[in-house]
C-alpha cells in the first residue's frame, strides 16, 4: 500500500487489515504496561505518526472525547513519540485517554504499519473484538483524518 503526504509518495507498507489481531504490550505515559488481550471488548486502536502535528492532534483529541462518552469501549492511541512527549502533550491538551508509546516499533511491525523511510507509524484505526480485527482503516494520505463515525458505529454494534 502506497502512503502519500500532501499527495506525494511518502512510503509503502503492508498492513494487516483483517483476521487475528496480534497481541502486544506497550507502555503508557504513566509507565503502566497495557496489553491488548487484557482489555474489554470492543477495542478501538487509533494509530498516528506524531502527536505534535495538526492532524494527529485532531485525531487524538477526537478519540479522547469519544472515550469519555463511551465507557463501554476500550480506546487506545498509539504513536512512536516518546513517553515524555506524549505525557507533555496530553497534559497540555487535557487528554486523559490511554496513549501508548511504540518507540521501538514493536506494535508497528506486528501490524505492518511502520513507514521505514521516516520510522513513523501509518495513520490507521482498528476495531478489535474477541481478538479479531473487525474493522480497519489505513489512510493512504497521511494528512487525512480517519472516518471516526464508521469506527465508532462498528464498535457500538459489537458491544
Amino acid at each position: 500500500m502506497i502512503i502519500t503526504r500532501h499527495n506525494e509518495v511518502f512510503d509503502e507498507i503492508t498492513p494487516i487489515t483483517e483476521g487475528q489481531a496480534p497481541d502486544f504490550t506497550l507502555t503508557d505515559q504513566n509507565q503502566v504496561a497495557v496489553t491488548l488481550s487484557e482489555l474489554s471488548d470492543p477495542i478501538i486502536i487509533s494509530v498516528f505518526p506524531d502527536i505534535n502535528t495538526r492532524v494527529c492532534s485532531l485525531q487524538t483529541r477526537r478519540f479522547n472525547a469519544e472515550a469519555a462518552a463511551n465507557a463501554d469501549i476500550s480506546f487506545l492511541s498509539i504513536s512512536n513519540n516518546t513517553l515524555d512527549e506524549q505525557a507533555n502533550w496530553c497534559a497540555a491538551e487535557g487528554v486523559d485517554m490511554t496513549v501508548l508509546s511504540d518507540e521501538k516499533n514493536e506494535f508497528g511491525k506486528l501490524y505492518g504499519l511502520v513507514m521505514t523511510q521516516s520510522n513513523l507509524l501509518a495513520r490507521s484505526v482498528y476495531v478489535i473484538k474477541n481478538g479479531q480485527i473487525i474493522y480497519s482503516e489505513i489512510l493512504d494520505e497521511m494528512t487525512d483524518e480517519p472516518n471516526y463515525d464508521r469506527a465508532l458505529k462498528i464498535a457500538a454494534e459489537n458491544k
